[in-house]
């Protein structure tokens, strides 16, 4: 429980960034999820309802697989460009260990990743 996260998250990917006394580790997770378009017309047999159901479940299956590189931070910085930052907290929240570590939720644009680990490195005040 000694170490320090950040996750840059959007629909697409998540950067997860862990700083510890030992170094800093990245990891890169694609989303499964694609864009999320609406459709237009007239609908048969509920296939906007079941559109919205199966890309429901491939968020949740990507917010369940960027938790389980969490481990037990001691804090979480968690940002990016849209909602999927304030998706994962609420995902966040249903687990009380780690709800309590959030210490920011902040918008930014798509970044880099040396970007996305320099804003980490600068949130924890940890030497470059």
């Amino acid at each position: 429980m000694n170490h320090k996260v950040g996750i840059w998250i959007d629909h697409e990917k998540a950067v997860v960034v862990s700083a510890s006394a030992s170094g800093v580790t990245v990891k890169t997770l694609e989303s499964e999820v694609g864009p999320h378009t609406r459709n237009s017309g007239p609908q048969d047999g509920g296939g906007e309802k079941k559109y919205e159901d199966r890309h429901s479940q491939h968020l949740d299956r990507y917010y369940d697989e960027v938790i389980t590189q969490l481990g037990q931070p001691e804090a979480l910085l968690i940002f990016g460009p849209g909602e999927a930052k304030l998706q994962l907290k609420e995902r966040l929240g249903r687990s009380k260990a780690l709800s309590d570590r959030i210490f920011g939720i902040e918008t930014t644009d798509k970044l880099t990743d040396p970007q996305i680990i320099a804003k980490v490195k600068e949130h924890y005040g940890i030497d470059r």
